[in-house]
C-alpha cells in the first residue's frame, strides 16, 4: 500500500506517493458536509440544532423534569409561573414544565414514526409507479387523487373514528396522510431519472427492471426523500396536536402538547395564560425548526443551486 505524503496537492487534498488522490474518511466527509451546511445555511442549522435538543430532551425527560408529570399538587392549582413551578401549574396542580418535557416524548415519537412509515411507503410506491408506468401507474394516480380529495386532518379524523383513538392508531392515521404527497414527489423524480442515458443503456444491456430500480433509480431519490421527510415532520406535529386537541389523539392523562391545550380549553372558556402560551410555543418552535431545516436541506441538496450557494 502506498503511504501518504505530508505534502498537499495544489487544491489542498492529500496525495499518495504514486500521485493518486487519497480518499477522505467517511467521518471526514460527514464533518465537511455538516460544516458546509452550517456555513451556507445558518438558519437551517439552527433548526437542526433545535431538533437535536428536542430529541435529547425527550430521551432524558426523567432527569430534566422537576416533577412527575402525573403528580397533582392541589395546593398549587392554577399557580402562576414561580420559582416552585417555572411555567406554572394546571387545573389540578400538575407542573406545566414537566408535562411539556414528557409531552415531547409522545409528540416526537408520533411525528417521527408516522413520517418514517408514511414517507417510506410513499417512496416505494413512487418508485414503482414512476418506473413501471402503464396501467399500474394509472390506477395508482387515481388512488392518490382519492386520497388528495380529503384534507389531511379530515382524513386522519375519519381513520381515527373508524379504528379508535390510541398511540398506534394515531401513528397509522398520520402516516397514511403523508403517503400521497411523498408518492407524487418521488414519482416525478423517477420520471425524470428513467429517461436519462445510463438508464436506457442498462435496459439495452438487459438488466432486469427491479435491478435498475434498486441500484440506479432509488438511490437518486434519497435526497428528495430526506427533504420531504424533514418538511413532513412539521405537518405531522401539527396533525398530532390538532387530533389531541380535538380529543381524538393521545388519550389523557398521558401528556402531549395537543391534549395539554385541549384539556384546559375544555375545562375553562378563558384558561390561565400560561396553560396556553407554553404548550403553544413548544408546538410552534418545533414546527418552525422542522420547516427551516427542510428548506435549508432542499437548497443544500439541490445540485442546481450548489454553485450559486457556494
Amino acid at each position: 500500500m502506498s503511504e501518504l505524503t505530508p505534502a498537499l496537492s495544489p487544491k489542498g487534498a492529500l496525495t499518495t506517493t504514486d500521485g493518486m488522490l487519497a480518499q477522505p474518511a467517511p467521518l471526514n466527509r460527514i464533518a465537511s458536509a455538516v460544516t458546509r451546511f452550517v456555513r451556507l445555511s445558518p438558519i437551517g442549522a439552527l433548526g437542526g440544532l433545535v431538533w437535536v435538543l428536542l430529541i435529547l430532551m425527550a430521551i432524558f425527560a426523567p432527569a430534566l423534569a422537576p416533577y412527575d408529570p402525573q403528580e397533582a399538587d392541589y395546593a398549587a392549582i392554577r399557580q402562576a409561573p414561580s420559582t416552585a413551578h417555572w411555567l406554572g401549574a394546571d387545573d389540578i396542580g400538575r407542573d406545566v414544565l414537566s408535562r411539556i418535557i414528557f409531552g415531547a416524548r409522545i409528540t416526537l415519537v408520533v411525528s417521527i414514526t408516522s413520517v418514517l412509515i408514511g414517507d417510506l411507503m410513499g417512496f416505494i410506491w413512487g418508485v414503482l409507479s414512476g418506473y413501471l408506468g402503464g396501467r399500474f401507474d394509472l390506477v395508482s394516480q387515481r388512488m392518490l387523487d382519492v386520497l388528495f380529495s380529503f384534507p389531511a386532518l379530515i382524513l386522519a379524523l375519519l381513520l381515527l373514528v373508524a379504528i379508535g383513538a390510541g398511540l398506534t392508531t394515531v401513528i397509522i392515521a398520520i402516516a397514511i396522510t403523508r403517503i400521497p404527497g411523498s408518492t407524487r414527489i418521488i414519482r416525478s423524480m423517477v420520471l425524470s431519472i428513467k429517461s436519462t442515458p445510463y438508464i436506457e443503456a442498462a435496459r439495452a444491456l438487459g438488466v432486469r427492471p427491479w435491478q435498475i430500480m434498486l441500484r440506479h433509480v432509488a438511490p437518486q431519490c434519497i435526497a428528495p426523500l430526506i427533504v420531504v421527510a424533514t418538511l413532513n415532520l412539521g405537518g405531522a406535529i401539527f396533525a398530532e396536536s390538532a387530533l389531541s386537541f380535538l380529543g381524538l389523539g393521545i388519550p389523557p392523562p398521558a401528556p402531549s402538547w395537543g391534549n395539554m391545550l385541549g384539556g384546559v380549553l375544555a375545562a375553562s372558556f378563558r384558561p390561565s395564560w400560561w396553560l396556553v402560551i407554553f404548550p403553544g410555543l413548544a408546538i410552534t418552535i418545533s414546527i418552525m425548526a422542522a420547516n427551516l431545516l427542510g428548506d435549508a436541506l432542499r437548497d443544500f441538496l439541490d445540485p442546481k443551486l450548489k454553485r450559486r450557494l457556494d
